[in-house]
């Protein structure tokens, strides 16, 4: 094993200055591809004063790089939020709108946000509390598993695919430090029929692994394949009412390749559920229905899966 130590904490205010929002597993894995760049980039911290942390990262070739990160706390937000050209947030989608809120204020009209988590949905509401802000959005197939609390291990390669929702375009600068930084990156124009492809692969894979307790590979099984392509034929139809043309028979074989390709692994939301946490299925499945009522379509089988898994998070107190 090979280490390497650097501090990515940077004073040349000449650098273009990448904030990020969420220290989880994907959080610190970007956050070690930007840092390694021209770039200088820090994280939004929730403490009250600014710190600095150690945190190490171990790449896929089990090589471990350890740097100092610099935490921005609540004292240091007006004062460093106003340098920062692109804010990446990295939460959760449920805590996406809660965290933005007292953050959005301090923000540049020049700062561009980027939303890189699981699922559609709060892209709706950011949009609405812009003030002067370009929005991208992305997503990203990239595995990552958090080792400890500042200790992120890379998983698996996987593509990242990043592009422009409303507003300001993303400066050209920061636009090609992104795509040279993060490998397997791409940029396009129309980001949002590449969200809903990975939405088709997350409605029938999460909720169901959450629901049987099972691998991703367990869900080649037959008995699940009708409700499996229910739901990805209503998220097809829904996207259809939304002007997103998805192909059927692709998203099905992508998603069983998928299934295939992670055989071995657990999903989020199975782990979400294990841990007795609160999941993403408001943005996942529960984005298909509440897209589908706003076109006065059903969506019945995201819903009994929306339903499944509510339940078994209302379930959460009385089995601790």
């Amino acid at each position: 094993m090979s280490t390497d130590t650097y501090s990515s904490v940077s004073n040349n205010q000449q650098l273009p200055q990448i904030s990020i929002m969420g220290a989880g597993a994907i959080g610190q894995l970007i956050y070690q591809q930007l840092s390694s760049s021209n770039i200088a980039v820090n994280f939004i911290g929730r403490a009250e004063k600014s710190q600095q942390q150690t945190v190490t990262f171990t790449n896929l070739e089990q090589q471990q790089t350890t740097c100092t990160a610099m935490f921005v706390g609540r004292t240091d937000w007006p004062l460093q939020l106003v340098n920062t050209r692109l804010l990446i947030v990295c939460v959760k989608a449920y805590q996406v709108v809660a965290a933005l809120k007292p953050i959005i204020k301090l923000l540049n009209r020049d700062c561009h946000i980027l939303l890189l988590h699981n699922g559609m949905g709060p892209h709706l509401e950011v949009a609405n509390m812009l003030n002067g802000q370009g929005l991208s959005l992305g997503t990203t197939s990239q595995g990552a598993l958090k080792k400890s609390a500042w200790h992120t291990q890379q998983t698996g390669q996987g593509v990242t695919q990043l592009g422009h929702f409303t507003g300001p375009m993303l400066s050209e600068t920061i636009k090609i430090s992104l795509l040279s930084s993060i490998p397997q990156s791409q940029w396009f124009e129309d980001i949002l029929p590449m969200l809903w492809q990975k939405l088709a692969i997350n409605v029938a894979i999460n909720p169901m692994t959450a629901i049987h307790d099972c691998r991703n590979g367990e869900l080649a099984a037959a008995q699940y394949r009708k409700t499996i392509t229910a739901a990805v034929t209503e998220l097809v139809q829904v996207a259809a009412a939304e002007s997103i043309m998805l192909d059927l028979a692709v998203l099905l074989d992508r998603v069983y390749q998928v299934i295939e390709l992670t055989a071995a692994n657990y999903s989020s939301m199975h782990q979400d559920v294990q841990h007795q946490r609160k999941t993403e299925i408001e943005a996942i499945n529960g984005f298909v229905v509440l897209m589908a009522s706003k076109h006065g379509k059903s969506a019945k089988t995201n819903q009994q899966l929306l339903a499944s898994i509510t339940a078994l998070e209302q379930g959460y107190s009385s089995n601790a």
